[in-house]
């Protein structure tokens, strides 16, 4: 479980005066999540509590519905979301292999996201370019014709322009 950042914790005081106006009843309980996940970005534990406490539901029973649907993510999202496509196209020239260096190079497995929120990591589906397959994406950009070798290059480049952005910030 990854702890709250002083982020999180100012989003979790929007979403305290966000929720005091929506409608109460079961039926808001997947509204209310989208919402918080909404602010938040993922649905931490404190944010199940608040939902499960205004609704007057057990806890379990909002952490079941929640991970029930994919929509709803439990880990932060990392600033540069890495999806990797597992569509046919995609599965059948590697991409299994694609995510398996993803994971091996940022130390982190699929749904997970680095301690540093620099990265996370999660399959999808058919992203819609099968004749570059296999397909990464790394934050918006497509990344097609994926091998193996190109996963550090890629996680590279991220981290060398995170590091020259922030010179440029401390040089002005």
């Amino acid at each position: 479980m990854n702890p709250l950042s002083s982020e999180d914790l100012a989003n979790i005081e929007v979403l305290k005066k966000q929720i005091k106006d929506a409608p109460k009843g079961r039926g808001q309980l997947i509204p209310l999540l989208q919402m918080a996940q909404n602010i938040l970005g993922y649905l931490p534990d404190k944010a199940l509590s608040l939902v499960a406490d205004y609704l007057s539901i057990n806890r379990s029973d909002v952490y079941g519905v929640a991970s029930f649907y994919n929509q709803f993510r439990f880990n932060p999202p990392g600033k540069n979301p890495v999806k990797v496509c597992m569509g046919t196209a995609c599965h059948v020239r590697g991409g299994e292999i694609i995510l398996e260096n993803f994971e091996r190079k940022l130390e982190i497995k699929e749904g997970d996201t680095t301690e540093d929120r620099e990265f996370s990591i999660e399959r999808v589906a058919c992203v819609g370019c099968c004749a570059l397959a296999p397909v990464a994406l790394v934050g918006e950009t497509l990344h097609g014709h994926m091998a193996p070798s190109k996963v550090e290059g890629l996680v590279l480049r991220v981290q060398l322009e995170r590091e020259k952005a922030e010179r440029e910030a401390g040089n002005s």
